[in-house]
């Protein structure tokens, strides 16, 4: 009678090797990120910015759909040092800012009972709706949006029409309506309105994308470069 060795050969195969230190795992990323992408007509800042953005989504190329403001990274670093409100659009971008680096818990009002209630009355995303809560914590902020082009057009808007001025916005929703739109309208319109931005042209982004862009000012204040 003939054994199957089949499983037992898999079981004897040899395991595939794999770093498990996470600072040799996070060097070695950069390093490669390095190689793939040019970021030589980069400030510093601005490279640590673009490598996170292309960490978080696993794309080289995204790089050059990276846009900055003439002081984005300055003001956005200025603003955090001061311990300035993070505004969020959603949670997972709220829970993507790393906690150690900051002292104030990011806000996030999309699921506070009033902006369900301002929404059913204006016929609006729940989105669009929670920046009425945003007000009285807007001047000198940081704004994360990530998942919600309602929320960057809703935002443009208030600017607009006379609302305070956070310090940076960072502006990268994801999705096929709207979001490469309101990014653009974004771009256009920051010199107008007199303020500073950081936003991801095109259809990508998402929720791990803005909170690793706001990461990468918190770690350039903290000296942590790559």
């Amino acid at each position: 009678m003939t054994q199957d060795t089949s499983s037992n050969n898999s079981h004897n195969a040899e395991k595939p090797s794999f770093e498990k230190r996470p600072q040799a795992i996070e060097q070695d990323s950069f390093r490669q990120i390095r190689e793939l992408t040019d970021l030589s007509n980069l400030s510093q800042d601005q490279q640590q910015v673009v490598m996170r953005v292309v960490h978080s989504l696993g794309l080289p190329d995204v790089a050059e759909q990276v846009r900055f403001s003439a002081k984005a990274t300055q003001a956005g670093r200025e603003a955090l040092a001061r311990n300035c409100a993070i505004l969020c659009d959603v949670e997972m971008v709220k829970q993507g800012v790393t906690k150690r680096m900051i002292e104030r818990e990011p806000l996030c009002f999309l699921n506070d009972p009033r902006t369900s209630e301002l929404a059913k009355e204006q016929s609006e995303t729940r989105s669009m709706a929670a920046l009425s809560l945003w007000q009285s914590s807007l001047a000198g902020s940081v704004v994360l949006i990530g998942n919600a082009p309602t929320a960057l057009f809703r935002l443009l808007e208030m600017i607009e029409q006379g609302a305070p001025k956070p310090a940076l916005i960072i502006g990268m929703p994801v999705g096929f309506v709207g979001a490469a739109e309101s990014k653009d309208a974004l771009w256009k319109a920051h010199e107008k309105l007199n303020i500073e931005c950081i936003t991801l042209l095109g259809r990508m982004g998402g929720s791990a994308v803005t909170s690793a862009s706001c990461n990468a000012l918190l770690r350039c204040n903290l000296g942590e470069y790559y």
